[in-house]
């Protein structure tokens, strides 16, 4: 699916051209070996409409797409009614080296915020703005009941130099779902996408020139009001930062040591495991550290007195292995409430089930299967997937004073590296795909 806004870029660019022609003499600023003029500060108000967004579902979407929102939300934002001021001058950051990009270690130049009151009816207008800190009151409810979301998406730039979102109908679909469970309030997708889309044209020059690396978007909504008591917020903020990433994980590394200890838990049932809530990753940071410690890069969460598998790190996981006729399946840990329903997830098991070479299984699997078909010889790969990483292969677990030998990446032609290729040839345009979206 393709977003074409020729008259939106021309409007975006129409006002730059000037400020740019008044600063050729200004340093050349960088980032990936492509140059980028300096701007300085403007106020755009856009009454120009974007391209509407098909309406077409995803198949098999593993949250609701269409929420209905509550009748005291109030009002929605809109596109259309969007603004941008740009960054002068001085508040313009310095690119980095592409080879130096760590991940969320850098930020680009502007940044989108949407207010919301309920007193004021609703969502109040969008705007683009400066990166700049934000202002908010001691007692705001986002610093003492953790009440606040976050989403994970990119935008990447292809071989053909067009800059790509990835199935973002999903991180929209799934913010709200989330939103909805922490008592915030719930938006328009489609309409923070095309704000989003905005936001990307104007640091567009962020996006990094490699397929090595790419543009990290990072939508989050909090609760802002300034009352202490656990009660949804009247107020709200909905903001998205920019932030240039290289690889996850080094280049050349090895598969994943995963460290697997029972005493702990991600998530249980009745949670919120299933949500993208940063009260889900705080409390991972110390038994991280714990697996470092024990020579192994990331936790493999177990849950119940089977030891299930449930995700490694901040990843789904997947097992492929042979079953006892010969056949081959691939397993992934059902959407019971334990797991996060995974946007590269959903897309794994959508290309294995259209390729059709072997079935795919959403069901527990658990440590001592794991042993078994180890010791079998039919253990074949596990590898952990996301959005930050795409695809990691994992060749070994901690367990229980035991190491289980993985051997993912020791066959010709891994089913790891095939989704691996096939996602990110979509992702970067070399592969025709409806699930990306071009922005031109």
């Amino acid at each position: 699916m393709v977003l074409r806004s020729k008259h939106l870029v021309r409007f975006v660019f129409q006002h730059q051209h000037k400020l740019i022609q008044q600063l050729l003499q200004n340093q050349v600023r960088l980032c990936s070996g492509h140059g980028f003029q300096q701007q300085t500060a403007l106020k755009v108000e856009e009454e120009d409409t974007f391209p509407k967004i098909s309406d077409a579902l995803p198949i098999a979407a593993p949250f609701p797409m269409k929420l209905e929102h509550a009748a005291d939300v109030g009002e929605q934002f809109k596109y259309t009614d969007l603004s941008v001021r740009l960054a002068a001058p001085h508040q313009l950051n310095p690119k980095p080296d592409v080879d130096d990009l760590a991940f969320g270690k850098y930020f680009t130049d502007h940044m989108l915020r949407v207010p919301y009151h309920r007193r004021l009816g609703g969502w109040q207008k969008p705007e683009i703005t400066p990166m700049e800190n934000l202002n908010l009151h001691p007692a705001a409810k986002v610093f003492h009941y953790a009440i606040e979301l976050f989403e994970g998406m990119k935008a990447y730039r292809g071989f053909d130099g067009k800059i790509r979102f990835f199935r973002p109908e999903m991180n929209m679909a799934r913010m709200n779902v989330t939103a909805h469970r922490s008592g915030l309030p719930t938006f328009d997708g489609e309409e923070l996408i095309k704000a989003m889309a905005r936001l990307v044209m104007i640091d567009s020059e962020w996006v990094p020139h490699t397929e090595s690396a790419s543009l990290y978007i990072r939508p989050t909504l909090i609760g802002i009001e300034p009352t202490l008591g656990v009660a949804s917020s009247d107020s709200a903020l909905l903001y998205t930062i920019l932030s240039p990433v290289g690889p996850y994980f080094k280049p050349g590394a090895s598969g994943l040591k995963l460290y697997a200890d029972p005493k702990y838990a991600r998530s249980w049932p009745g949670g919120v495991g299933d949500r993208k809530v940063g009260s889900n990753y705080g409390p991972t940071i110390h038994v991280q550290k714990e697996a470092l410690r024990s020579g192994c890069q990331q936790v493999l969460w177990l849950y119940g007195d089977d030891h299930q598998l449930t995700e490694v790190g901040v990843m789904n996981i997947f097992m492929l292995y042979t079953k006892e006729n010969g056949e081959r399946e691939l397993l992934t840990p059902p959407l019971d409430g334990l797991i996060l329903p995974g946007i590269t997830r959903d897309s794994i098991i959508r290309l294995c089930q259209e390729w059709g070479e072997f079935s795919v299984s959403e069901q527990k699997f658990t440590m001592s299967m794991v042993k078994k078909l180890s010791k079998e010889g039919r253990l074949l790969e596990l590898f952990g997937a996301g959005t930050a990483a795409v695809i990691s292969p994992i060749d070994c677990i901690s367990y229980l004073g035991e190491d289980i030998s993985i051997p993912t990446q020791k066959h010709d032609n891994p089913l790891f590296e095939r989704l691996y290729n096939t996602l990110t040839d979509i992702q970067y345009g070399k592969l025709e795909h409806p699930w990306a979206y071009v922005i031109d």
